[in-house]
């Protein structure tokens, strides 16, 4: 600071004794004027404002000590502000702290000149109190910066725990304790998306995924995993379009959301099934991004999955098993003709429409049209998993 390497002309021996012998004094009258002043002071437990009275006499002492040498004793008080304020911080708000720094400065400005021995030291001391409280003013915003950063590399090393363990399956409460921890509603439902990072500036990409995820007013969870990132979204994702949106704040490449659960604690089924997604992917160069890893079943599937065999069998092959023969015959047949309706109706001795009625009742139970190419080769790769777990004993 400039004006710390400035000389404060010397005040007398015997105005230095008597401002050492009044800082008791000044720091209780300090106190007096904040608990009159201010309600919220008054509200304080007797150990916090103890502390701040502590806090108010190391000040009056230090602005002694810096009178004696202005340009070495500054260092050692900017330090003793700095410190402070890392207790204050856990109770006192930046703003409450300038409340109380202002009406302390404004009592010293009253009382101290008139500790003063003539009009030339008068000038003195009020030059210094001024100078002084810059110096006080500045560590105690340094203080709370360095407060509030420590506080943020606090949050995101617990996000990213979070995170891990909904990737890892982690215990559900130690995993709801610390997304509580972060404001986070256990509640609230929950989507995991993984995909590529858009950088390799994790501050950038935690404040693309957050600014993102803030306009639409949706909490998220985020953390880089080496080449991944993965993102916990709230809320609900029925439309679709919170997804879109927030997959634009991915890099380039495919963008995978898993099955949305009704609460955090569910999330690691959500998370396991995106990242099986993200490894299968590859298969479907035309899928939509975002693309949910239900609808790469099929290509999950091929990779080995046997969470998405599983769900082929549980979701199209037993459906179609159970409503009776005719329909997984009417099914098989069309998809083995091409999808030509009318070469299925000849191969099973029934008339076209009949063929029609059987596919709309597949759809209803399956989900899945035969008409549509992709829905097509869902069920086929549905009804090969399903045969060939009933051949393994699986079902």
């Amino acid at each position: 600071m400039s004006g710390s390497d400035e000389v404060v002309p010397a005040l007398s021996r015997e105005t230095l004794r008597t401002l050492q012998r009044a800082s008791g004094d000044l720091a209780g009258a300090s106190v007096a004027e904040m608990e009159a002043r201010l309600p919220w002071f008054r509200r304080m437990p007797a150990d916090q404002r103890a502390g701040v009275l502590l806090l108010i006499q190391n000040g009056v002492a230090g602005f002694v000590s810096w009178l004696h040498d202005p340009q070495q004793a500054i260092r050692l008080t900017a330090e003793a502000f700095r410190s402070a304020p890392k207790d204050l911080s856990r109770w006192v708000s930046l703003r409450q702290t300038v409340e109380l720094v202002r009406i302390a400065l404004e009592l010293f400005e009253q009382l101290l000149p008139k500790l003063a021995d003539g009009d030339a030291e008068r000038a003195l001391l009020t030059e210094g109190v001024l100078r002084y409280g810059r110096e006080i003013a500045f560590s105690a915003a340094t203080s709370y910066a360095a407060a509030a950063e420590a506080r943020g590399a606090w949050d995101a090393r617990l996000e990213a725990l979070v995170v891990d363990g909904i990737v890892r399956g982690d215990a559900e409460e130690s995993l709801l304790s610390r997304a509580t921890a972060l404001g986070w509603d256990p509640a609230a439902e929950a989507t995991v998306l993984v995909g590529n990072p858009p950088s390799d500036d994790p501050p950038a990409v935690v404040f693309e995924v957050r600014s993102r995820a803030a306009r639409m007013s949706r909490p998220v969870l985020l953390s880089v995993q080496g080449s991944r990132l993965v993102v916990v979204l709230g809320g609900e994702t029925g439309t679709g379009d919170a997804l879109a949106r927030l997959a634009e704040a991915f890099g380039a490449g495919a963008v995978v959301a898993g099955p949305s659960v009704s609460s955090l604690a569910e999330a690691h089924r959500s998370a396991s099934d995106a990242l099986s997604g993200l490894r299968a992917v590859v298969g479907w160069p035309a899928a939509p991004r975002p693309v949910r890893s239900l609808d790469l079943l099929p290509e999950r599937a091929l990779a080995g999955d046997p969470e998405a065999e599983w769900q082929l069998v549980d979701r199209v092959a037993r459906p179609l098993e159970d409503a009776g023969g005719a329909l997984l015959e009417t099914v098989d047949a069309f998809l083995e003709v091409g999808g030509v309706l009318e070469a299925c109706a000849r191969r099973l001795f029934v008339h076209p429409n009949t063929v029609r009625y059987r596919l709309r009742r597949a759809t209803e139970l399956t989900g899945r049209n035969a008409t549509d190419p992709r829905d097509a080769l869902v069920l086929r790769v549905a009804l090969a998993v399903g045969r060939l777990a009933r051949a393994r004993g699986l079902w």
